[in-house]
């Protein structure tokens, strides 16, 4: 019998694509030889059919294995729930939307097969179709994470990633609550080949991430694989309080020399302004990190699963 590929797509109301993906899925690995595959569904608490015609799909193909969730966890979350129950040598994550194409996964088994790597990404060349400031947005972030974190995410990545079982154990040994898939990746290292292509619109209905959303995520993974932010207000601190102290010697200074009266209300005002939203700037900073540690030490599960077709994660529920 071959090697098992577990294929592990999130899924948050995507009854528009769920079959197109899964079709696509099938003929793809009809073309791989000595080769068989896991399908992992997993339901993000889509508020559409998403659930339904997964249940359907099931009970056509037995390769197909749903997971769904009492509620929305996040795409982090849903991730994490197929590679805790993925069972394959090697473990492939991918979007629902098409977006990610299924006919490179042949091209990206063949080089975990015949070449020394232990991972394969893939990275968009470019962001055709993306509104232009949400791209200006991207690249700065890439860029901002890159310089001031140890984990190197490639500018363009996507979560269409296939990996070894080594590499998966890997990411699950770190069972942090607040997750950054694309940080994750980096830290744990591993030999990695990246594939590059064309952007590639969604195949039917509209992406999930709006733009704040995407920044909170870009924060989040600031926040995660970086301590400079804290830095930065410990720096300001330590600059704020120089600046202050020279302040003061001129003011006494000059009431020595002068014997100006106190005056300049207007401009203490602006100082005090100032200084003030320094001060909440870094208490906000703070705040982020307290919040992510707040969330690490109340241990709660990363998702609950409702309803699954796999016996094995119904024991485990």
């Amino acid at each position: 019998m071959g090697k098992l590929i577990s294929i592990v797509i999130p899924c948050y109301n995507e009854e528009k694509t769920i079959n197109i993906i899964c079709e696509a899925i099938q003929k793809t690995m009809e073309q791989v030889d000595d080769m068989e595959y896991e399908l992992l569904l997993v339901n993000d608490g889509s508020s559409d059919d998403t659930l339904e015609k997964m249940q359907k799909l099931a009970e056509k193909n037995t390769r197909i294995k749903y997971y769904s969730f009492s509620r929305n966890f996040g795409k982090e979350a849903a991730i994490y729930a197929g590679l805790c129950n993925a069972k394959g040598d090697y473990v492939v994550t991918m979007d629902a939307d098409m977006q990610d194409p299924p006919e490179l996964l042949p091209k990206m088994l063949e080089i975990l097969e015949t070449e020394p790597y232990d991972s394969v990404a893939t990275r968009r060349v470019s962001r055709t179709g993306e509104p232009l400031v949400r791209s200006a947005f991207a690249r700065i972030f890439y860029k901002l994470i890159n310089r001031i974190s140890d984990a190197e995410i490639v500018d363009g990545a996507r979560d269409y990633r296939l990996m070894t079982r080594a590499m998966v154990q890997s990411v699950l040994s770190l069972s942090e609550y607040n997750r950054f898939s694309k940080g994750i990746f980096a830290w744990v290292g591993y030999r990695t080949k990246w594939i590059e292509y064309e952007n590639v619109k969604r195949v039917d209905g509209e992406t999930k991430w709006s733009f704040w959303k995407l920044l909170k995520y870009s924060i989040d993974g600031i926040v995660n694989f970086s301590n400079v932010p804290l830095m930065i207000s410990s720096y300001l601190g330590i600059v704020m309080t120089f600046v202050s102290f020279l302040a003061i010697v001129f003011i006494i200074v000059r009431k020595m020399i002068f014997g100006d009266p106190v005056s300049g209300w207007p401009s203490l005002a602006c100082i005090i302004t100032f200084v003030g939203g320094i001060q909440l700037f870094c208490m906000g900073i703070m705040g982020q990190y307290l919040s992510k540690t707040y969330m690490e030490v109340k241990k709660r599960p990363h998702y609950v699963i409702c309803c699954t077709n796999d016996d094995e994660a119904q024991k485990n529920k």
